[in-house]
């Protein structure tokens, strides 16, 4: 049944960056991110209050409560660790650091939680890898001095570790809690790090511009984003962390799909390739449980 939990979330989060998209067309995407966050929180703790697990609050342990607190600020953190090398870096070279999440769930779980890897699993690991890198266009940058700092490489290695310890500590953190009600706290600890964010940055005053539409659009991707994970932490309550995160990360068949009747975007060659090798190296994952 946590397979089914996975794809769920894959297509609530490929609807996510479809529907982000439009909402960001004048808005700044990191304004967007906070307002969103506010829709994932009453999502979340509508269907805490659903399913009656509202009542297990009281009895959730000290331990579990740092690992969910722990998850939400490494959510948190791995935002503000993206943007931050994104300002700094070309797009191009931060983002397949970023997409790397995957892969070092996987070696974390192996690790940590004493998930095992086949074979297959390797196998999969490295066409995920592989077709990561082949998704990543090579983009024209504006003329002008480089910037000398290789800072960048560190907030995007950031961003990418702080991504994997989101799934390993949301697995520890949920195993004794109902997912909704996990799902719910911690979504309200990357909500304070959102609102942080906008105010670090200084962009509140941007709030009162957003144009109906957008805000509409806005609004509905954080419903998907909370529909996504709490399928996700579902999956990774009932299911192996080292399978539910590439199942996951097939979010991005439904954003092409959606991203070609909607955008008229179409892929190239290359990022062809590397889409279907990254569905091969996931359904090699999945092969080898």
């Amino acid at each position: 049944m946590w397979i089914l939990f996975a794809f769920g979330s894959a297509f609530f989060a490929g609807i996510t960056a479809v529907l982000a998209k439009c909402g960001i067309r004048q808005t700044d995407s990191t304004v967007a991110t906070a307002i969103r966050t506010i829709i994932v929180l009453i999502f979340s703790w509508l269907m805490v209050f659903v399913v009656g697990s509202q009542a297990q609050i009281a009895s959730i342990q000290g331990g579990t409560w740092l690992f969910l607190i722990l998850s939400g600020l490494a959510t948190g953190a791995s935002w503000l660790c993206y943007f931050r090398a994104l300002q700094l870096g070309d797009i191009n070279k931060v983002v397949p650091i970023d997409k790397s999440s995957t892969i070092l769930t996987m070696l974390l779980a192996f690790l940590f939680l004493q998930e095992r890897i086949s074979l297959f699993g390797v196998i999969g690991i490295v066409l995920i890898a592989v077709g990561t890198f082949l998704m990543i266009e090579k983009r024209e940058t504006e003329p002008g001095p480089r910037n000398p700092s290789r800072s960048w490489l560190l907030y995007a290695a950031g961003s990418a570790v702080f991504a994997s310890l989101t799934s390993i500590l949301g697995k520890i953190g949920i195993s004794g809690v109902e997912s909704n009600l996990g799902t719910a706290i911690r979504t309200a600890v990357v909500l304070v790090m959102a609102w942080l964010m906008v105010g670090v940055t200084g962009k509140m005053h941007t709030i009162r511009k957003i144009p109906r539409r957008e805000l509409g659009f806005i609004c509905l991707s954080g419903i998907a984003t909370g529909a996504s994970w709490l399928c996700y932490y579902k999956a990774l309550q009932d299911g192996p962390a080292s399978a539910v995160a590439p199942i996951d990360k097939l979010s991005i068949l439904v954003t092409v799909a959606f991203s070609y009747f909607v955008f008229h975007e179409r892929l190239s060659k290359k990022s062809g390739a590397g889409l279907v090798l990254i569905t091969a190296g996931t359904l090699a994952v999945l092969g080898c449980i």
